[in-house]
């Protein structure tokens, strides 16, 4: 599909020529191929500012084919110049631009009554190219006169009339006619208004100058309304053609209609075709500090000038070690080396690994065993899967992973009917005292994740029981292997969760937040003694034998560097704390839908779970795909969401605000109102 819009004014000098670039860049930074065309020109140089503003490659003469000297109206300064104008030209240059564009902009020349020549008028060009019109107003006084005519002229000619747009000539304070003539001519007129487009510099008007001062107030997409950018179709097409999405099912998914994701700031994402969206899931749990921070880009443009990537295996590079550095500073009291990786995955299956060979390496041979929590999830990689509870996620691959044992876990809302806090906490911990006194000299780890268990539906831990658990593995000279994959870096309120109960893990695993949402990097964190584990002579073989091709990347560690010295400088965990509060009392009126069965919450991490029957429990059937409805839902209201099963989850980056908690909160409860 092509569009054609003319750009006509209520007079001359209203800004028909900065509204045409406004509306090209506009167009243009949201997927348009898009061209201009100046059929005439009286003096001045319109249509060359035009060709330069919107970096086009058509040739001058086909921009502008009739070009007079002398700055009069059409039919005399051509005449004077003895040029005689022929519509036919006219038709088959616009024909030749509209071909080869998406939308073409036409810019007229003064108002529609404006003559061209004798007995054909600017109007009765419009008509021949059938394009839709677009009528540019001054502010002032005056202007509800002039527009109103216009409007009424364009209809008695049959125009088709797409809306007004007006234009702030200078920098004086809007008064009250030009704070109420956009509605007035709105109502009066009946009419879409287009926005206003506020004074612009000419000496320093550029695409960024016009997308940060217009794109909110000129509502573009009024133009295009049913229409997508060609460049949105082919990505669109090509996306189901060679991908293939991680924990999606692709029958579904090329039933639908992709969101392409094209730009971000702050916490707002922007797709393909220029629609906003407040990152509630912080793009799966990573970002910290918003998209586009200063601070960060300029550490990786910074490291970009240096080197990009150097193996780890035999060399470092000073972001590695200034990150590792940072990083033993900052954790639980007692942790003392840094062992890089790629992902959240990796850092626990390290962890799993490194734990498993110390006691190998130490003589502890049948300290083998590596025990978890029910219903727990560490990562996707087979060794991690083997340490994951969640039967939907791993029961396909039981043949390919190694033995593990499964320990009970307090779940205070899924739990056996009549099992209360503190209990019931009293009972998990007993059956896991029991069995570390009946098998602690064949398990070499635990593996958890500390205060919340993110994909069982962000299960929130009792108070107490992280520190209870420490030290039942201290007795029992079990490994505590702590995974912060989700939990690390602010989410639940501090730094590390392990803070919370004064724990020191003997491994604390780290990914996702490490960058502030950045890059892919992990690291997992281990004490000295398990470090000395490993120290012995090169022919002993007892090397840890692990290591990635990207392993601290400096480019990842100089973001992880910039990311932590945010943190210090804005005081992000201080200032977080009255966000945490506002966002619980903000949840309690989620309870007033009675599809909502719990809601959990610690720190930013949100779990609201649905049920079919509050009073049973009892969960919507998974063929009801109620939780992935909720989230197709809630893209209406500009809020990207993603469920596990039932639950939906709220996980906002760090820098969210007060106003844009209220709007997540909203959205997500209009959503789950309508659904449900």
């Amino acid at each position: 599909m092509k569009k054609s819009f003319f750009i006509t004014g209520t007079d001359t000098g209203v800004g028909k020529t900065i509204a045409t670039v406004v509306f090209g860049t506009l167009l243009k930074h949201n997927g348009f191929d898009v061209g201009v065309m100046k059929p005439v020109q009286c003096a001045g140089n319109d249509a060359a500012f035009l060709k330069k503003c919107l970096k086009l490659k058509d040739p001058l003469e086909e921009i502008n084919p009739y070009h007079a000297p002398e700055p009069l109206s059409p039919h005399l300064a051509f005449q004077r110049a003895k040029i005689k104008i022929h519509p036919e030209k006219i038709m088959d240059t616009y024909q030749t631009l509209r071909d080869r564009h998406d939308i073409l902009l036409i810019e007229g020349a003064g108002g529609l009554m404006v003559p061209l020549m004798n007995n054909y008028l600017v109007c009765d060009l419009i008509k021949e190219l059938d394009a839709e019109l677009i009528i540019v107003s001054r502010l002032g006084l005056g202007a509800i006169n002039h527009a109103l005519l216009t409007i009424r002229q364009a209809r008695e000619q049959g125009l088709k009339i797409r809306g007004v747009i007006f234009s702030a000539l200078s920098k004086k304070i809007l008064n009250l006619p030009e704070q109420t003539n956009p509605s007035a001519i709105k109502q009066f007129g009946a009419v879409d208004v287009l926005g206003t487009i506020p004074h612009l510099d000419l000496k320093i008007l550029s695409p960024r100058n016009i997308l940060s001062k217009c794109s909110v107030r000129v509502h573009w997409k009024t133009l295009v309304r049913n229409m997508k950018p060609p460049a949105a179709e082919r990505l669109s097409a090509w996306d189901k053609e060679y991908l293939w999405h991680p924990f999606t099912q692709m029958k579904d998914w090329l039933d639908g209609e992709p969101l392409v994701i094209d730009e971000a700031e702050g916490c707002y994402l922007k797709d393909i075709q220029g629609n906003r969206y407040l990152d509630g899931v912080s793009s799966l749990w990573v970002n910290v500090h918003g998209h586009r921070k200063k601070e960060i880009n300029q550490a990786i443009k910074a490291q970009l000038n240096k080197v990009s990537h150097s193996t780890l295996l035999g060399l470092s590079n000073p972001p590695a070690i200034q990150l590792a550095k940072q990083l033993i500073e900052i954790a639980p009291q007692g942790l003392a080396r840094v062992f890089y990786s790629d992902n959240g995955s990796t850092a626990v299956e390290v962890a799993i690994k490194m734990a498993y060979q110390y006691w190998k390496n130490t003589g502890q041979t049948k300290k083998s065993k590596i025990a978890h929590l029910k219903n727990s999830y560490h990562g996707d990689t087979l060794g991690s899967v083997s340490v994951g509870g969640i039967e939907l996620f791993h029961k396909v691959y039981r043949d390919l992973i190694f033995e593990t044992i499964k320990v009970e876990f307090p779940d205070f809302y899924r739990c056996s009917s009549g099992k209360k806090y503190p209990a019931y906490t009293k009972e998990c911990l007993e059956k896991l005292e029991n069995f570390f006194k009946k098998q602690h000299v064949s398990i070499a780890a635990l593996v958890i994740e500390p205060l919340v268990q993110g994909a069982a539906g962000m299960i929130v831990w009792p108070s107490g029981l992280l520190r209870k658990i420490s030290k039942l593995c201290k007795q029992y000279d079990i490994f505590l292997i702590a995974d912060e994959v989700a939990t690390g870096f602010g989410r639940t309120g501090t730094m590390f969760a392990c803070e919370q109960e004064k724990v020191t893990p003997d491994f604390l695993c780290l990914a996702k937040g490490l960058t502030g949402g950045y890059l892919p990097l992990a690291a997992t964190l281990t004490t000295q003694k398990v470090f000395d584990g490993f120290l012995f002579d090169y022919k002993d073989q007892k090397t840890f034998f692990h290591g990635h091709t990207y392993t601290a990347n400096p480019l990842a560690c100089a973001a992880a560097l910039a990311n932590l010295k945010i943190f210090q400088k804005e005081r992000v965990l201080a200032r977080l704390q009255p966000k945490i509060k506002y966002l619980a009392k903000g949840l309690k009126k989620f309870y007033n839908l009675p599809s909502v069965g719990d809601i959990r919450q610690k720190g930013l991490m949100v779990g609201i779970e649905l049920v079919k029957d509050r009073t049973t429990k009892e969960p919507f059937p998974w063929e009801e795909r109620i939780g992935v409805r909720v989230c197709q839902e809630v893209r209406k209201h500009g809020v990207i969401l993603r469920p596990l099963g039932n639950v939906i989850v709220l996980m906002p980056p760090l820098a969210i605000s007060m106003p844009e908690i209220d709007r997540l909160l909203e959205a997500t409860y209009q959503s789950i109102k309508k659904i449900v």
